[in-house]
Formats: structure tokens, C-alpha cells, sequence
């Protein structure tokens, strides 16, 4: 089966700029306090819930992986970029990383009790969105959860250089309620968000989404309940 054109461009977009990325992108100790919390809230979500680990979906350099690990969760990392691997196995021996895309994950259904999707969802074209949020329904375990950040809006960008190095991909901002939509319609139920406007080095609104798989009974017992839970 031929790969998607958008998935060769990042792939090697970032195995171009991997080098670069490390040394430009902040570690996750040095984000905005909301997102730290959010990331940290996560974490204790899927601790205790303790339904299976956590995929780390666009891991690039794995450094969001070893601050989940640090958090106390089992997690693991999945890159596009064999570059991208490369540095996060060289960074993070003692961590589980491998080549993968989010479009199809080498995964079991219902294995993992939390996917983190940070910053990794915006190349992929819209349309391929459904697919993509229902293979995460499709790999969380009942009661497992899904926390998704990345830049939001009303934007195809098209750029010709990221990172200081020539890139070919493209990126995608969708608004926050069309993120929401997406995955309700994949049947995860959105539980959190969060939305903040450009500052400091962030040129661009971003948000959060926290969102859980229903547990076994549940999602029957949320359609009887109609809309707004009225019956």
C-alpha cells in the first residue's frame, strides 16, 4: 500500500531538522504552568485508572516520554522520524522507542491506558483526522484516557524552512470545538480543555484536550441518556 504524501514529508522534514529541534525546542520542565499541570494531571488519570501504558504518539527527541516516565507512568515513544528515534534512544536508553505512525499503531486493540498526542496532530491533513482519532479509540482500553495539545485556529500553513533547516511538510490549525467534535465523533467523551492565547515564546493560540475512552457499559449508558443527559 503507498504511503500517504504527507507522511514522507514529515518523516523527512524531521529527520532533516532533528539535530536542530533538540537544541531549539524547550524541555517540558520549561512549559507554561498550564501545561505542565495538564500533563501532569494526565498522568495521575492513567496511574490510576491503571489500565495499560501510555503511547506517546510524534515523540521526536522522547523528552515528553521520560517527563510521563518521571511522572510515574509506563510509557512509551512512537516517531515518524527515524532520526527522531535515534536521539531519544541515545537520550533515554532505559525507555521503550520505535519507528510508527498514528495513522496505523502497532498495537493491540484496547492496550494502552493513555495516548499523549502533544504537538504531533497538526500535520495531518483534516480529512485524515477521523482516522486517525478513531485507531486511538480503537488502541485505548475501556476506561483509558487521551490527552491532545497543539496550536489551534483557522490555518493551512505552508512553510518552506522550520527549525532553521528546509522542511516540505505542512501543518493543519482546526479550532478548538472542531478538535472536540472529531473526537466525540471517534466515541471518546472530552472531559477537560484548555485554551490559551500567544505569549512569551508562543507566537500562536494553543490548547489541551483531555478525553476518555467509556469503560465497558458506559458509552450505552451515555446514548440512552440523550442529549444533555435528558431523557
Amino acid at each position: 500500500m503507498t504511503e500517504p504524501s504527507f507522511l514522507s514529508a514529515v518523516r523527512e522534514s524531521y529527520d532533516t531538522v532533528a539535530a536542530d529541534y533538540v537544541e531549539r525546542v524547550p524541555p517540558p520542565d520549561a512549559l507554561d504552568p498550564l501545561s505542565r499541570a495538564m500533563l501532569a494531571g494526565f498522568a495521575e488519570l492513567v496511574r490510576t485508572a491503571g489500565v495499560g501504558p501510555v503511547a506517546d504518539l510524534g515523540c521526536g527527541p522522547g523528552r515528553v516520554t521520560a517527563h510521563l516516565a518521571e511522572l510515574g507512568v509506563s510509557a512509551f515513544g512512537v516517531d515518524l522520524s527515524p532520526k527522531m528515534i535515534e536521539l531519544a534512544r541515545h537520550a533515554y536508553p532505559h525507555l521503550r522507542f520505535s519507528e510508527g505512525s498514528m495513522t496505523a499503531l502497532d498495537t493491540g486493540d484496547c492496550e494502552l491506558g493513555g495516548i499523549l498526542a502533544w504537538y504531533s496532530t497538526h500535520h495531518t491533513p483534516p480529512r485524515w483526522l477521523p482516522a486517525v482519532f478513531t485507531e486511538f479509540h480503537r488502541a485505548l482500553a475501556p476506561g483509558g484516557y487521551l490527552l491532545w495539545g497543539d496550536y489551534v485556529g483557522d490555518e493551512r500553513l505552508r512553510p518552506t524552512r522550520g527549525y532553521g533547516r528546509p522542511v516540505s511538510y505542512e501543518s493543519y490549525l482546526l479550532p478548538l470545538d472542531r478538535m472536540a467534535d472529531l473526537l466525540e465523533q471517534a466515541g471518546l467523551v472530552v472531559t477537560a480543555r484548555l485554551e490559551q492565547e500567544p505569549g512569551g515564546r508562543v507566537l500562536r493560540p494553543y490548547a489541551c484536550l483531555l478525553a476518555r475512552k467509556p469503560g465497558r457499559g458506559e458509552r450505552l449508558a451515555l446514548d440512552a441518556a440523550g442529549p444533555m443527559g435528558v431523557t
